[in-house]
């Protein structure tokens, strides 16, 4: 079987793999199969977490992810809330957002779980939110992906180390997805449904105790689920989601019994969702102004004060980015007087006060939060980038050291320690700040070539010197293992 045969069977694997909007649900009450998490002939959890960040990798080169400190302070905060309560934790968890209006949320090896922006579009709460992340963290941890391409290799006389790396090659490559679902065969398009469905049992039985257990409604994923079926019940172009795992009445009674032997938890509209919710409608779904101002009025009419709060700063952050600060100010600083550590209102007033010029104030702002709250990543991004605007570099640069240092696979701290050594006319920093960003997009060469030229920059026989040509051996042998995964 050729390279590309495989490439389009791991894609259909990796989609299996996925949450795909099946109904979370379980009880101790309904018996549901075991299938194990050893997967030990397929991959180590080492192995995983190798193949995970050399995904993730491909996936800021391919995708649309969105980097907004506030965004994914928020979505990681759910998701490892939920890991906290979770069963066969044994891999970090890593949450991201890809700009996608699309209804779709995936899961891949190393406890990385993507969530499309559309997914707001169609939650309502936050207990709906986590519903999702809850079956796609009980896949990683059940290790249905690895568990998958065992079966595969059984089937077919592909080695695990091919299909492995056929499915870096899939997710990559992602518009092939398509193509792969039509290309199967009818025979193996059955062993993966009922593989799936088995799967898909197990991660409902495990998502939705890891729902109950976090605090969230339980209840929430079938009512989801029902409200989508409804909604796409006579389309004639569902979601991709719904058209690989559909949702039949029959699914959706099910969830709604297996949830009802937990206790239905009433719980009040989560500020930070709604918060949450409201900058992807403002910033991410490319509404224009007048329409995502239209969809705050309408979502405004209910009288609740904690979605009014979270429409005010909708209105505020459209009033920011159309640059009418004067309408924006006095909607900001009473929300900023209402919870003066709240991290979405900060954002928004920091970038009030550099779109006022007067960047000084959005420094002293988040100087004072951080004092409170002295390793919040939200705020150290943005104080950095105020004191970069207040032309405050040596300052910025030594915030940024400590951020990349820190976090690592951060793009946006690398981007402004980048901008900062600029600034300050430090070259050699400035290509090593860059190289970094390559390589966490798996463009080894250029990384490797930027280090080169900050080392031919740096003093002969410096520390400087010393540090960047590590640097490059480490990255070569990053690429040497990268490359090994494709073979």
């Amino acid at each position: 079987m050729k390279l590309g045969q495989f490439s389009k069977k791991l894609i259909s694997l990796c989609i299996s793999a996925s949450v795909c909007l099946s109904p979370l649900a379980y009880s101790k009450d309904i018996d549901l199969p075991d299938i194990g998490t050893v997967a030990s002939a397929t991959l180590t959890i080492a192995q995983e977490e190798i193949y995970g960040d050399a995904y993730m990798r491909s996936m800021r080169a391919s995708q649309p992810i969105i980097h907004d400190p506030v965004l994914s302070d928020y979505i990681n905060a759910i998701g490892h809330r939920l890991v906290a309560n979770s069963e066969n934790v044994k891999t970090p968890f890593y949450f991201f957002l890809i700009r996608n209006r699309e209804l779709n949320a995936f899961a891949f090896f190393g406890g990385h779980v993507a969530v499309h922006s559309g997914i707001f579009l169609h939650t309502r709460t936050e207990s709906e939110l986590a519903s999702i992340l809850a079956h796609e963290i009980s896949h990683v941890t059940q290790r249905h992906l690895a568990r998958s391409m065992e079966a595969e290799a059984k089937r077919t006389p592909a080695t695990i180390a091919a299909l492995a790396g056929s499915l870096l090659l899939a997710i990559a490559a992602p518009q092939a997805g398509v193509a792969a679902l039509s290309a199967t065969t009818a025979g193996t398009i059955q062993s993966k449904i009922n593989y799936t469905r088995a799967n898909e049992k197990e991660a409902d039985r495990f998502g939705i105790a890891t729902l109950a257990k976090a605090g969230f409604n339980p209840y929430a994923m079938p009512r989801f689920f029902g409200r989508l079926a409804d909604e796409y019940r006579y389309a004639s172009t569902p979601p991709a989601m719904l058209l690989t795992h559909p949702l039949p009445q029959s699914r959706i009674t099910d969830s709604r019994q297996r949830a009802n032997h937990y206790k239905h938890v009433k719980l009040a509209p989560s500020l930070q969702y709604q918060l949450a919710r409201v900058r992807i409608i403002a910033r991410y779904t490319g509404l224009e102004d007048d329409a995502a101002l239209d969809w705050i009025n309408r979502h405004d009419k209910e009288n609740i004060s904690t979605i009014h709060s979270a429409m005010e700063y909708g209105r505020a952050l459209v009033y920011l980015d159309t640059k009418k600060f004067n309408k924006a100010k006095p909607i900001i600083k009473k929300l900023l007087t209402s919870a003066p550590l709240n991290l979405f209102y900060l954002d928004a007033a920091s970038d009030l006060y550099i779109g006022l010029k007067k960047p000084m104030q959005s420094v002293s702002l988040l100087k004072t939060a951080l004092q409170q709250s002295p390793d919040n990543n939200v705020i150290m991004v943005n104080y950095a980038n105020a004191l970069l605007e207040a032309k405050e570099n040596n300052k910025a640069i030594k915030v940024l050291q400590r951020y990349t240092h820190d976090h690592p696979e951060d793009t946006i701290g690398w981007s402004l320690l980048s901008k900062a050594d600029a600034k300050t006319g430090n070259q050699a920093e400035e290509l090593a700040s860059r190289a970094e960003l390559h390589a966490l997009k798996a463009d080894w060469d250029q990384a490797i070539q930027l280090y080169s030229q900050a080392s031919q920059l740096a003093k002969l026989g410096s520390l400087e010197q010393a540090r960047y040509d590590a640097r490059i051996d480490q990255l070569m042998a990053k690429r040497a293992q990268f490359l090994a995964l494709k073979q």
